[in-house]
């Protein structure tokens, strides 16, 4: 029986027509002579009746059918009794009166029921994950990646871009995290690498003429897990010469905007609001600012200089900094126990402590309100900080990355704690006028803030020799409810600049050769100016879907370790094969020893 309709496109506009229609049995109701079966397939549910007045030989398959059991289905379409309808279902004024139905696969009782409410395990549903993948929800999350990636390809098909696709394996070379290493067979000793990015091949494409690259492509990264990160990812990569930064924000604003509206029907405008990195960092303590609530970071250095209260005074002394956060109204719902769980938010970003004060219409309260009460601090805090009767005052002391940091994450928290996010909302920003470099305390050296190939900004370029902390990049993260979904910059071009920054990064030249000395070399031959931007392609379906984690997006992606429960990846390989690749394990106790 081959199919002419799928489940969930049989409505009333199919009345009294014959249709075979084949998927996933649901559930299967038996009333004695009259079994109903709901039929799934990935478009919805249609309802089937066997009759035993209609087709005796089909109601006895019927009594056979169970949960999960694939069968095909002939039969007319009806409409249902009156007052049976289920508004709820697109098919739901109309269900499928049987002739004929066929078994084509038996099932055994799932792990788990094949519903969107039922309650399942995180590593229960990556182990049976063929089963957790016909749930509505990941079927519908799958279809919005579809999507997602085909306005993508779409767009960049009708502004002259090509796909093109890069090797998989590569060179390693030091980028940021580590890389995922592939021994070789045939040149025993030496590795392949998995690509952190396609960064240096789309260059080269770019010296190759092919000024429009776009790839779709896997990527793959050895760091620790979190939500919006997996071992190995899906990037959109667009690289294109003889553009400026301007030029490839105008161009990315109008590709979201036409995402947006066509898959999820919502007009967004452009262009997109633009922070610079220092205001993002200074206002919300983060460089991917979620703009959908306000409670901004208040600058108190002035104030702390004048109070008595050390801890205070001390930061300022040891070069930090002192900044809070007013909660609006939030005085009498936060006890000191809901204070203590803040603090130990705080702390996990290096907070010595958190202190606070609730403003009421007596003034300031609270452990540090003593310290205020002289001269016109008090006064001058309360103005600050917009305090009014009812706030929560929340304050940390310490160097300007845990300041920062702790503050940033508390002020996320309290945002989704007390329902100040509209959910709906998309809050789209650049985030602009990035540091060329960070200092690493621990390593003693400069890392590139985005990656050694960023171009500094024209006037910053004689600085990189002897003030590189100084020097601001021509970089540009685009942002979206709190999560970077974009990096992009313009990249370096000149042989003598890629060398120079490769310097300031620590590389001789005998170092910078050995890892870089294919896209020096090239350079040499006629590089022309360019630039791009990646999108983190799981990260932007997650929030379109409404998810708070890539896994629900990704059709078969590793668990909180790194591992995957259904094919019990990584695994144990035989000593064959090592041998094949010149390998050999330590063995453990020796290595402890």
């Amino acid at each position: 029986m081959e199919r002419t309709a799928y489940c969930g496109q049989i409505t009333s506009k199919y009345k009294e027509q014959h249709v075979t229609v084949t998927g996933w049995v649901q559930k299967r109701r038996d009333l004695g002579g009259m079994i109903f079966i709901d039929l799934r397939d990935r478009f919805g549910i249609v309802q089937v009746v066997f009759n035993s007045d209609k087709n005796k030989e089909a109601l006895e398959i019927a009594e056979k059918i169970r949960s999960e059991f694939i069968i095909s289905v002939q039969g007319q379409v009806i409409p249902r009794a009156q007052g049976q309808e289920n508004n709820e279902l697109n098919t739901g004024e109309i269900e499928i009166m049987a002739e004929k139905v066929e078994i084509l696969s038996e099932a055994k009782t799932p792990a788990f029921e094949i519903s969107d409410t039922a309650d399942i395990s995180d590593d229960v549903r990556l182990k049976y994950r063929y089963l957790d993948l016909r749930r509505p929800k990941m079927q519908e999350n799958l279809k919005l990646r579809h999507q997602v990636k085909k306005v993508f390809r779409d767009f960049l098909d009708g502004e002259e871009f090509l796909d093109i696709e890069t090797p998989y394996l590569t060179k390693s070379t030091p980028e940021g995290a580590r890389d995922y290493l592939v021994p070789s067979r045939v040149n025993q000793g030496k590795f392949f690498a998995l690509p952190q990015s396609p960064q240096l091949f789309k260059q080269l494409l770019m010296s190759s003429g092919y000024d429009r690259y776009y790839q779709i492509v896997r990527c793959f990264r050895d760091e620790d897990l979190r939500g919006d990160r997996q071992p190995e990812f899906t990037q959109v990569d667009i690289e294109t010469s003889f553009m400026e930064k301007e030029d490839i924000q105008s161009m990315i604003e109008k590709l979201l905007v036409r995402l947006v509206k066509e898959v999820k029907n919502v007009t967004i405008k452009a262009p997109f609001k633009r922070l610079t990195y220092k205001e993002a960092m200074e206002r919300f303590g983060s460089d991917k600012p979620d703009l959908r609530f306000d409670m901004e970071l208040i600058d108190l250095n002035t104030i702390a200089q004048e109070s008595s209260f050390k801890v205070f005074s001390s930061a300022l002394e040891n070069g930090g900094m002192v900044k809070g956060l007013t909660v609006k109204g939030a005085a009498k719902q936060f006890s000191r126990k809901n204070i203590d769980a803040l603090e130990s938010i705080a702390k996990i970003y290096g907070a010595k402590g958190l202190a606070w004060m609730k403003m009421t219409e007596e003034g300031l309260t609270g452990p540090i309100a003593k310290f205020f009460k002289e001269g016109d601090t008090g006064s001058k805090l309360v103005e600050t900080m917009d305090a009014e009767d009812g706030d929560l005052l929340l304050f940390v002391a310490d160097n300007k990355n845990v300041v920062y940091d702790a503050l940033g994450a508390l002020r996320l928290h309290l945002g989704k704690e007390l329902n100040l996010i509209d959910e709906s909302e998309l809050a789209f920003a650049w985030i602009v006028e990035w540091p060329l470099l960070e200092y690493d305390e621990e390593a003693g050296r400069y890392n590139a803030a985005h990656h050694p190939f960023t171009k500094p900004v024209e006037a910053d370029i004689e600085k990189l020799a002897t003030e590189p902390e100084n020097v601001m990049a021509d970089a540009y993260d685009i942002v979206l409810n709190g999560y970077e979904i974009g990096g992009g910059s313009i990249r370096i071009h000149k042989r003598a600049l890629q060398e120079e920054m490769l310097s300031a990064l620590g590389f001789s030249k005998e170092e910078a050769h050995k890892q870089f000395g294919f896209l020096l070399d090239a350079m040499d031959y006629g590089f022309p100016p360019h630039g791009g931007i990646a999108f983190g392609l799981d990260r932007l379906v997650m929030i379109l879907a409404g998810e708070n984690n890539i896994r629900e997006v990704i059709a078969f992606p590793k668990n909180g370790k790194a591992m995957d429960p259904l094919t019990d990846a990584p695994s144990v390989v035989s000593n064959d094969q090592l041998i094949d690749l010149g390998l050999r394990l330590k063995d453990k106790e020796t290595e402890a020893e």
